[in-house]
């Protein structure tokens, strides 16, 4: 039987120290501020991060370096016969595309999983992935039992600011200044491979119940189930705890039973939307990791 190891990245929120207690291996991602390199939960912490965001600090994300991620593989291959790599979406970085190309130097001793995840549902990914490994399975059929569930996942999020749209050319400097004006709260959705406008609200609490609208509809017509037992509901916030609890017990009220995770958005995303964001998830669970 092979012996199979899972990585991520850090984008998936699982940090170095649930890293360990998981039995999951996590590459840290890289930002570059005000032109430094810094390490996400290595040398910068999401307090840290969101200091320099909110100061005005230039930030940009970078995919792994492949030096580096090359030698997190050899590492981990001394130990395990296999490896499954499941990066963040394709569709918001490149660092997939770069890691498939890399993966072909290793005699399909690493598989990298293209499943278009990010935050909580890339956590949950590679969850699934350890508890399939755990069941003896190999690289290449953890790689398709993830990909056959690819598109059965949403994301929406609300932003409290559209400072960082504006920065980041999401949004033309004139629709911010009129979203601004009218305390415009717009949803965003991530479905499959991008970050897109989903709709505008006048509220967080007309926000927060397009995001529970949605959730509803997607469960019939994106993941095809109304069994709650078969889908995850998650929370992902940007420095945003007291809210995303309060959203936790909403959610419950409207899906109740569901064992809710609360976790910070990763910081790929949130130096694009910036502070006070919140946003909720539905996924079909691929197999019970409890």
């Amino acid at each position: 039987m092979s012996k199979v190891a899972i990585l991520t990245d850090s984008n998936s929120g699982i940090t170095q120290a649930e890293s360990n207690e998981l039995g999951i291996f996590v590459e840290p991602m890289p930002f570059y501020i005000d032109g430094e390199l810094y390490y996400e939960d290595i040398d910068l912490s999401q307090e840290e991060f969101y200091k320099k965001l909110t100061q005005g600090g230039e930030i940009t994300t970078s995919m792994p370096i492949t030096g580096n991620l090359m030698d997190t593989w050899e590492k981990i291959l001394k130990d395990y016969d296999e490896l499954v790599y499941i990066p963040m979406s394709s569709g918001l970085s490149s660092s997939c595309a770069t890691a498939k190309m890399l993966a072909e130097d290793y005699d399909g001793r690493v598989v990298v999983v293209d499943n278009q995840r990010i935050s909580v549902t890339q956590k949950l990914s590679a969850m699934e992935a350890k508890k399939l490994a755990d069941m003896g399975k190999n690289a290449q059929e953890i790689c398709d039992a993830l990909m056959e569930i690819k598109s059965l996942s949403t994301i929406y999020i609300t932003v409290d600011t559209l400072e960082y749209l504006k920065k980041g050319g999401r949004l033309t400097p004139a629709v911010a200044a009129i979203g601004s004006l009218l305390k415009i709260k717009p949803v965003l959705s991530i479905y499959g491979e991008k970050l897109d406008k989903f709709a505008m609200a006048r509220t967080i609490k007309a926000a927060k119940q397009i995001m529970i609208d949605a959730l509803k509809k997607d469960m019939e017509n994106v993941i095809h189930t109304n069994n709650m037992d078969e889908v995850m509901i998650s929370i992902a916030h940007t420095q945003n705890q007291e809210a995303a609890e309060k959203f936790k017990e909403e959610l419950l009220a409207e899906f109740p039973g569901q064992d809710i995770w609360i976790d910070p958005l990763s910081l790929s995303v949130s130096c694009h939307i910036g502070p006070g964001a919140l946003a909720c998830t539905v996924t079909k669970k691929l197999i019970d990791i409890n």
